[in-house]
């Protein structure tokens, strides 16, 4: 199942969406979730029911927000090493979180996720880009930027 199918399929029957932006916008690609909210803070799309957050590099400081919108669904967008060519983009199953390398973050993302799942009945998946580099810059690799823009207008297109 493609990409988009994926993405698709995990937002039928959704009511309100939280996408979460993670990653440190100072290390070049590591920075793509917070640039992906940024972008779609920037089409002024938020309402009642569609929130984007820029988590950061602390996640974790966002549970309680998260819970108190309660939402359906929750995309959290990060870069994440999967061995493949810079700028793959893939929805990474919440189970899988173990066997993948995810960038630099102070609380495990899996841990997270139980967290947000304990007592909800919260849809949580991944969407991980995989990095060129996570050297010191301010803006995403242009393979990066390019599977960024990609997900903004395939999740506009599903949403809107």
């Amino acid at each position: 199942m493609g990409f988009e199918s994926q993405l698709s399929d995990f937002l039928t029957d959704c009511e309100k969406l939280i996408v979460l932006g993670v990653g440190n916008e100072l290390k070049s690609d590591d920075g793509v979730g917070p640039f992906i909210i940024k972008k779609l803070k920037g089409e002024n799309i938020e309402n009642e029911n569609l929130l984007f957050i820029d988590a950061g590099t602390v996640p974790e400081n966002f549970t309680g927000k998260i819970r108190k919108e309660n939402p359906t669904h929750l995309i959290i967008v990060d870069a994440c090493l999967m061995d493949s060519n810079p700028g793959h983009m893939q929805v990474v199953d919440k189970k899988e979180f173990v066997n993948i390398g995810l960038s630099t973050h102070s609380m495990s993302l899996s841990f997270f996720v139980k967290y947000l799942e304990k007592d909800t009945e919260i849809r949580i998946i991944f969407v991980g880009i995989e990095p060129e580099t996570m050297d010191w810059g301010a803006n995403p690799t242009k393979e990066v930027e390019k599977s960024a823009n990609e997900f903004i207008e395939k999740l506009k297109g599903i949403i809107l």
